[in-house]
């Protein structure tokens, strides 16, 4: 069961990616664009949440609006925070409370990492890593994220739905 959190990263085009996360009550859907390797952010800021550091932060570019996400690790949930700025450029070292607020959640973490490594895990799978590169452009398939993930989650969480085995 997901509790209704799902995650979703696909590629639209050339240097771009629709980003989507709905809980059970609210969605959140952005056009992400390439002047952030964002997919690698995504996974090494839930992987972080797993560590000593319990907040973790990341933005992503919509040309020219940014998107800043705010993880804050709160033992087994997380409360998920997203902020928009309407200028990366000038946002870049504005605290966040400068943004808006445009969605937030409380999730188990390893609910957070289990629908965050299946979806970049089915980017994978549909693309490869030649494929990704070659529609993400500035940025290759970040392999290495999705494994460090794979490995907290499945060392740190009782996961009980199904996972991918093989990564390639």
């Amino acid at each position: 069961m997901t509790n209704g959190l799902r995650f979703s990263w696909e590629l639209s085009g050339s240097g771009w990616a629709t980003c989507r996360i709905k809980d059970g009550s609210s969605e959140r859907k952005d056009i992400v664009s390439y002047c952030t390797d964002a997919l690698a952010d995504v996974l090494h800021g839930v992987a972080g949440l797993y560590g000593p550091t319990p907040v973790q932060r990341f933005s992503f570019d919509l040309e020219p609006a940014e998107v800043r996400w705010i993880l804050r690790g709160r033992g087994p949930e997380d409360d998920l925070s997203i902020y928009r700025f309407p200028d990366m450029s000038a946002s870049f070292d504005a605290p966040d409370q400068e943004g808006t607020l445009v969605w937030g959640s409380t999730q188990p973490r390893g609910l957070l990492g289990h629908v965050v490594l299946e979806a970049a895990q089915s980017v994978l799978e549909v693309h490869g890593e030649d494929g990704y590169l070659a529609k993400w452009v500035q940025h290759p398939f970040p392999i290495a994220a999705l494994q460090d993930l794979r490995r907290l989650h499945l060392q740190h969480d009782r996961c009980e739905m199904q996972h991918a085995v093989t990564i390639s």
